[in-house]
């Protein structure tokens, strides 16, 4: 673990905000975002929910949908990492505005997830016109419009609970995201760390009232690598994995329409990632 590089905060709105933004995430993959337009106390407010919600045992009523991938997914049921055989050690509920949602829950999920895909469209159109015209040129469609009436974005409600002692699990496994774009605010404790080009990981910082940005591997393909899709975890901490986790990502998502490179259209991309996690 390098404790010598740290991911640098970055207040939206401000008048370096475009660079700043853009030559982290270059770098690193990730940026860290204060100032932000997302509301604190309903982030807050969803994690309390939702704790009680996993605790209740009521997630079995609305076990994930095999096709759709919508609903619950049990620590049995949980994705593992792309060369990993071992499921990360999570349960966790995927929300999409047409999905399935426990009724007393769903308008705090529905409006965190207008905002936050608002912010995305935002960030996305920040990205595009810093990129450079060599790298733009070549897209299919501006980026922003990539996401507009797409249906295949998704919020999930992640929780992560203590590890039995003396057991060897991995909360999340190193991976990369498969999307364009993840907005994730702070979760309700630390572990998360990314790997830099040189392989040693680092902490991201854990700053309440913040959001992570991180490149997904479908930005990565249709700007041909010149935005990284950095490579994660959620580290098994002997400070931090006796106690239970909430973290709440949007991953936003091209329509499966949309072509990303000469290789891929956003369908075939996602198809071929879902079958290597084992959710398909």
């Amino acid at each position: 673990m390098s404790a010598s590089v740290t991911l640098p905060q970055i207040a939206y709105g401000a008048p370096d905000f475009d660079a700043r933004f853009m030559a982290s995430l270059h770098e690193y993959g990730f940026a860290a975002v204060i100032n932000h337009p997302l509301e604190g106390a309903r982030i807050s407010r969803i994690y309390s929910d939702w704790r009680a919600f996993f605790a209740s045992g009521d997630g079995a009523v609305f076990e994930m949908e095999p096709v759709k991938q919508d609903g619950y997914f049990s620590l049995r049921h949980a994705e593992h990492a792309k060369g990993f055989l071992e499921r990360d050690y999570k349960e966790y509920f995927q929300f999409y505005p047409w999905g399935r949602c426990p009724d007393p829950l769903r308008a705090d999920l529905a409006a965190h997830f207008d905002a936050a895909v608002g912010l995305g469209a935002l960030l996305l159109a920040c990205i595009a016109r810093s990129l450079p015209q060599t790298v733009t040129s070549r897209f299919s469609e501006p980026l922003r419009d990539m996401i507009q009436g797409s249906e295949q974005t998704m919020l999930r409600v992640l929780h992560y609970p203590p590890v039995p002692t003396a057991e060897s699990v991995m909360r999340a496994a190193p991976h990369e995201d498969i999307n364009l774009l993840t907005l994730l605010p702070a979760a309700d404790g630390p572990g998360l760390e990314l790997q830099l080009s040189s392989g040693e990981w680092i902490s991201v910082p854990h700053q309440p009232g913040q959001i992570i940005v991180n490149i997904g591997d479908m930005l990565q393909e249709a700007t041909q690598g010149y935005l990284p899709s950095t490579t994660h975890r959620v580290a098994h901490t002997a400070a931090g994995s006796s106690v239970s986790r909430m973290a709440l990502p949007l991953f936003l998502h091209p329509r499966p329409d949309v072509v990303l490179s000469p290789r891929y259209t956003a369908r075939q991309y996602l198809m071929q990632r879902l079958d290597e996690l084992g959710v398909t």
